[in-house]
Order: C-alpha cells, then sequence, then structure tokens
C-alpha cells in the first residue's frame, strides 16, 4: 500500500516546481545582465529536469499532482509586478527570487517534516529541490 505521505509530498513538490519555473519566467523579461539572465536560465533547466522524475514517480502513483496554491501565486505576481514597476533592476530580480527561494525552502522543509512516513525517493526530491532552491539564493547574493 502506498503511504499517502509519499502522495502529499510528491504534489508539494510539484507545486514547488511549478512555483519556481513561474516565478523564473515572471522575471526574465526584466533581467539586464547576462551573468544573471544565463544562472536563472540554468535553475530553471534543472527544475525541469527535477520535473521528470517527478512526473514519473506521480505516474507510478498514478496521480496528477498539484498546481500552486492560486492565491500565492497571485500574491507572488502582484508583489514581482508591483516590485518591478518601482524598480526595474537586476537588484529588485534577484531580492525577488531570494524571496521566492527562502519562501520555498521554509515550505518544503516543512512539509518533509510534516510527511515523514514518505517514501526515500520522494523525500530525496524533495531534499534535492531544496538544495537548488538555497544554492539559487545563494547564487543572487551577487546581485543584490
Amino acid at each position: 500500500m502506498i503511504e499517502p505521505d509519499t502522495i502529499k509530498l510528491l504534489r508539494e513538490c510539484d507545486a514547488g516546481i511549478k512555483m519556481g519555473v513561474t516565478s523564473i519566467d515572471d522575471v526574465m523579461p526584466h533581467v539586464r545582465s547576462e551573468k544573471l539572465k544565463a544562472c536563472l536560465k540554468d535553475c530553471k533547466e534543472q527544475h525541469e529536469k527535477l520535473r521528470v522524475d517527478m512526473e514519473e514517480l506521480l505516474s507510478e502513483y498514478r496521480d496528477d499532482g498539484k498546481e500552486p496554491n492560486p492565491i500565492a501565486k497571485g500574491m507572488s505576481w502582484m508583489k514581482t509586478n508591483v516590485k518591478l514597476g518601482i524598480d526595474d533592476t537586476d537588484k529588485t530580480v534577484a531580492d525577488l527570487i531570494t524571496d521566492g527561494c527562502n519562501m520555498g525552502v521554509k515550505s518544503l522543509c516543512r512539509y518533509l517534516n510534516q510527511y515523514e512516513a514518505a517514501e526515500e525517493k520522494v523525500k530525496d526530491i524533495a531534499k534535492r529541490l531544496i538544495k537548488m532552491e538555497e544554492k539559487l539564493a545563494i547564487e543572487m547574493r551577487q546581485f543584490l
């Protein structure tokens, strides 16, 4: 029998990856620095590769995954547009991405603790996603 925690954690990882990719897509048109652009593009590609692994597991468990919370998604979009409307710079982009990474890490750690009975291969995906977000937040520091 599949542990319910496995599916729940997998869904949260799915929503987190989708939110991260959407956030990168939202800020990309505002990026001026080629170095920042390359960094964000690389991170997006890593998220999409992890998503492929995750989709295999979702299929294995016969689950469709989860879309990000519409309220969180809307608030993120609004914050991005307001901040970039006031100060359309790479510094603002880096600040927004850093905030998103920190929120993602916080949420994923909470879910990892909450769904402790999840299978190890799903916990591994959550941990890989956490590491990606932490790494991106560190890379953003040079643009702040």
